[in-house]
């Protein structure tokens, strides 16, 4: 006999997305912060960027400056008129929510709510989480949940591209420690999969299917998601480096500077990755298979 359990419904993964980008928040929060040796990893990396800074930081700068409350206001205007001209005033609505809110809580919880105690060499005001990174994320998921459904595949990679790249320059320029821009991206995805279940039934896809360009690229961010998370394993492992600039390949500074890089990477190209079907999910019209008749009584 075959076992067909009922497959839970877009809208109920959406939330648990939303809960898995919280806990992930504090998890990252208790192992970075809270705990002497994620701060020592924290500070190793912080200084392990200043090898190579020079030649990095003239490809960092340009997409940090990008990054300013102006770019809020256009992005967050551009995504919204996209939505209304696609006569799409809830979807408008979705995407405001999930930029200002992703973008108040943390501010909130760097400023106000999360502190960094002092449980060593440390010394540091709590950073976590990056406000540039956050920015970076939530206009990169407005835009992948107000583009047309055949374009969410391809925004998808480019999004977890550019808030890569932002995440990455933040630490480069030691704006930020490696766990600042993990929290960042986990609140961003918490806020996308509370967006995504709340999605109106009136904001629902009428394209066809786009099952095998969403796949291709869900499974290519996952795939990436993979090999960065085995290569930053690699690294602190001890996988031999490249020379950069004074540094040597056994600098433990440099070795946690280019691991913590690679989790960066792998944790954006995940979270866009669990993003892109669920959104695609939440927005399509639910077929209802129409009741079997029951069959007339015997008699």
């Amino acid at each position: 006999m075959t076992d067909r359990r009922p497959v839970p419904p877009p809208r109920l993964i959406a939330l648990i997305v939303a809960l898995l980008g919280v806990g992930g928040l504090v998890v990252t929060w208790h192992a970075f912060v809270l705990s002497p040796d994620g701060q020592r990893l924290d500070a190793a990396a912080f200084t392990g960027a200043a090898y190579g800074q020079g030649t990095l930081w003239r490809l960092a700068e340009p997409v940090l400056d990008v990054v300013s409350l102006g770019f809020v206001v256009v992005a967050l205007g551009a995504t919204m008129l996209l939505a209304v001209l696609r006569s799409r005033w809830g979807l408008a609505l979705q995407v405001a929510v999930l930029v200002v809110g992703a973008n108040i809580t943390t501010q909130l919880l760097k400023h106000l709510v999360l502190e960094r105690p002092e449980l060593g060499p440390y010394p540091g005001t709590n950073t976590l989480p990056s406000g540039h990174t956050t920015v970076a994320a939530s206009v990169s998921m407005a835009i992948l949940l107000v583009v047309p459904r055949r374009s969410r595949p391809f925004v998808a990679i480019l999004g977890a591209g550019y808030t890569a790249a932002t995440g990455v320059a933040t630490m480069v320029g030691q704006w930020h420690r490696p766990s600042d821009v993990m929290a960042a991206i986990l609140v961003v995805l918490a806020w996308t999969g509370l967006v995504c279940a709340l999605t109106p039934r009136s904001e629902l896809d009428a394209g066809g299917s786009t099952a095998t360009p969403t796949a291709v690229a869900s499974l290519t961010l996952a795939v990436a998601a993979v090999l960065a998370a085995v290569s930053g394993y690699a690294v602190l492992s001890g996988a031999d480096l490249p020379v950069v600039g004074t540094a040597t390949a056994s600098d433990p500074d440099v070795r946690a500077y280019v691991a913590t890089a690679a989790v960066v990477v792998a944790v954006t190209a995940a979270s866009f990755a669990a993003a892109l079907p669920l959104r695609q999910a939440t927005a399509t019209v639910t077929q209802r298979t129409p009741a079997t008749p029951a069959p007339a009584p015997v008699r």
